[in-house]
């Protein structure tokens, strides 16, 4: 959410707070203008109107007794610095690691006591603003962590050469730091022991260690973990729970202080697990504390079954990539605390009597189901298949997204804890069937089917030829069953996880796969899930051949017209099976028919409305469970936060 909306930032720590988080910390923020992330969402303590912002956080924290934790931060050649257009700073001289037409320049002495002082002065606004614990930030490859690297550091000075030198710099800044803070604040460092680049980088079992041994007493808490972001925050499709362990283990044999670790910990008992055998002093839980707010005070309570697990779908981290405010597919109401005032565990008493009908139990329905039964209402949910869950079953079977079925299970577990709900499976309604039910209200909720035409973001007009070839949609696939046969192309106009997904279940069936795709890379928008090269990886590494910046232009029966997107000069090649992955359509006809017949109380959310991710569906879900029977103002549902001077 970074510095832009304070009041909404503010208020979804506050309730990480409530929910019993111990400590709960800031995002990176920025201690000088030289330091810019933007468009990404970076918060700063760069004057006294940050110290008054941050102290909204501070307070709602301090509420519930918690501790308030400041992850003061400087990216070096990290931070083009587009919003400020300072001069971008790094230990040596070198390419920004963000594309941009400018480099950064090396820092001397001058610099490096700057960068110093400027650690120290944002220190001293994090205890005016109230933090208890402040951080010396050399994690993520950001410039302390630069001035370690051999990589990066080339100085010739006190500050390079050896790993002595090359630390020099993170401890001044530590004891700078702890000297300007006094004793009523802790001082934290995040240091990343491992980049997963072998002898390219630093090692666990190497300079990474060595930092550790020489700077083992100096700072109050330990806070360890991979480099670089895309490694520390890999997804569930890419890492197992706790994959930092084997590099982090180490840390709490070689000094006194508490340490805490990291590694998408979803699972209380591997939470304790880790502390009961003495690995961590302290669970660090980004996505699980996203996911599930109240966490911590549902394992006070023995209330493990409600907790909201982690997916580790990243869909957190496209916030962040995209310049927006953060998102999460579980918890709907992350990022609503203050413009619509939802909260993870109350919601408002039902305001009448009425009978909820809601028509598809897929995620978007499973919520508004959930939502408005633990609302009061009288809540009947009828699904046409024989299993709730919709395309989460089909879409968890693919490589790597088993923990899709959490979101899935959550629902249906809290569902089955509601005697207001009734759940009707194999009930495939008609417009009769809805009217003899009498529902105040009937929510539609029937999905999308994905398109046999060939028409996405690249081709509006269908494709040519598609009647006369083996053409399949990733419904025909995890649906029907159906099987490719021979050369198989998969055309991706889609951009998210399908398309690579299906390529990789036939890799390793031993088909012959050809992705094609007018994006430039392949799966393109999992960039904002830090997925994008790990998906690209593993395709190549499967022997997939991807075909990047054409268009599908015709098919036949035996080969595709492929068009470049630049010169619409066209190539050839062999298809024995076409999978078009492109866009789906709205399964809306009974929608349309009940709109048609004046059915009351009558809505379209999720897919059924507009097909997207299953974020934007269980999204849909919550709020037209949200807002029966409540009065919205359709054109500014929500308050908007500002900075004023």
């Amino acid at each position: 959410m970074g510095y832009g909306p304070p009041n909404t930032v503010a208020a979804m720590r506050r309730i990480k707070a409530e929910g019993g988080w111990g400590v709960v910390n800031t995002e990176y923020c920025s201690i000088h203008p030289s330091a810019d992330d933007a468009p990404y969402a970076f918060c700063t303590l760069w004057d006294e109107d940050d110290v008054a912002c941050q102290a909204l956080m501070t307070e709602g924290v301090h509420e519930f007794g918690a501790l308030a934790g400041v992850e003061l931060w400087h990216g070096g050649s990290h931070s083009p610095n587009r919003l400020t257009r300072m001069t971008p700073l790094s230990v040596s001289g070198e390419s920004l690691h963000l594309t941009a037409p400018i480099q950064a320049r090396a820092m001397d002495k001058s610099d490096s006591r700057d960068l110093r002082r400027w650690q120290v002065d944002a220190a001293k606004r994090a205890k005016r603003a109230g933090f208890d614990l402040v951080y010396v930030y050399a994690g993520h490859a950001y410039l302390p962590f630069q001035f370690l690297s051999h990589r990066h550091n080339q100085r010739s000075d006190e500050y390079g050469g050896s790993l002595e030198n090359r630390a020099r710099l993170l401890r001044e800044m530590l004891e700078e730091t702890k000297e300007a803070v006094g004793d009523t604040m802790a001082v934290a460092i995040r240091l990343a022991v491992d980049e997963l680049m072998g002898d390219h980088g630093i090692t666990a079992d190497g300079e990474g260690r060595e930092v550790v041994e020489m700077l083992a007493e100096l700072p109050d808490l330990w806070d360890v973990n991979v480099s670089d972001v895309d490694q520390d925050s890999k997804s569930a499709r890419f890492s197992d729970e706790g994959f930092q362990e084997p590099y982090t283990a180490f840390v709490k044999s070689l000094t006194s202080k508490p340490v805490v670790g990291v590694g998408r910990y979803t699972s209380p008992d591997r939470m304790a697990g880790l502390v009961r055998r003495g690995a961590l002093d302290l669970i660090g839980a980004a996505r699980p504390s996203i996911a599930d707010q109240f966490l911590p005070r549902k394992v006070e309570e023995g209330r493990v079954q409600e907790i909201r697990e982690c997916i580790g779908c990243n869909i957190c981290r496209s916030g962040n990539n995209e310049g927006a405010p953060i998102r999460c597919t579980q918890n709907p109401t992350m990022g609503e605390e203050w413009r619509r005032g939802w909260h993870p565990e109350v919601i408002t008493a039902r305001g009448s009597d009425a009978h909820v009908l809601v028509i598809g139990g897929g995620p978007a329905g499973l919520e508004c189901a959930r939502a408005a039964g633990q609302r009061g209402y009288r809540v009947t949910l009828a699904e046409a298949s024989t299993a709730l869950g919709g395309r989460i079953n089909r879409e968890a079977t693919l490589p790597g997204l088993a923990t899709w079925t959490r979101v899935r299970d959550w629902r249906i577990g809290r569902l089955h804890d509601l005697a207001n709900v009734e759940i009707y499976l194999d009930s495939l309604l008609g417009p009769d069937d809805v009217a003899e039910l009498e529902a105040d209200h009937v929510i539609c909720a029937t999905g999308a089917n994905w398109r046999r035409d060939g028409v996405g973001t690249a081709t509006h007009f269908g494709v040519a030829g598609l009647g006369d070839a083996h053409v399949l949609t990733p419904d025909d696939i995890l649906i029907d069953g159906a099987e490719p046969t021979g050369q198989v192309v998969i055309y991706d106009d889609d951009h998210y996880f399908m398309a690579g997904a299906l390529a990789e279940r036939f890799a390793a069936a031993g088909h012959t796969v050809t992705y094609v795709t007018p994006a430039a890379l392949a799966s393109s928008w999992t960039e904002m899930t830090n997925e994008q090269h790990f998906i690209q990886a593993r395709l190549i590494e499967a022997g997939v051949a991807i075909v990047a910046n054409r268009s599908l232009a015709a098919a036949t029966g035996d080969h595709v017209r492929l068009g470049c997107i630049f010169t619409g000069r066209e190539i050839e090649q062999a298809c024995d099976t076409l999978v078009l992955v492109t866009s789906r359509r709205s399964r809306d006809t009974l929608y349309q028919a009940l709109a048609a017949s004046g059915t009351k109380g009558l809505q379209r959310i999720g897919d059924c409305e507009v097909p997207g991710a299953i974020v934007h569906a269980v999204h849909a879900g919550h709020r037209a469970a949200r807002e029966l029977d409540a009065v919205i103002d359709p054109d500014m549902p929500f308050r908007r936060d500002r900075v004023t001077a």
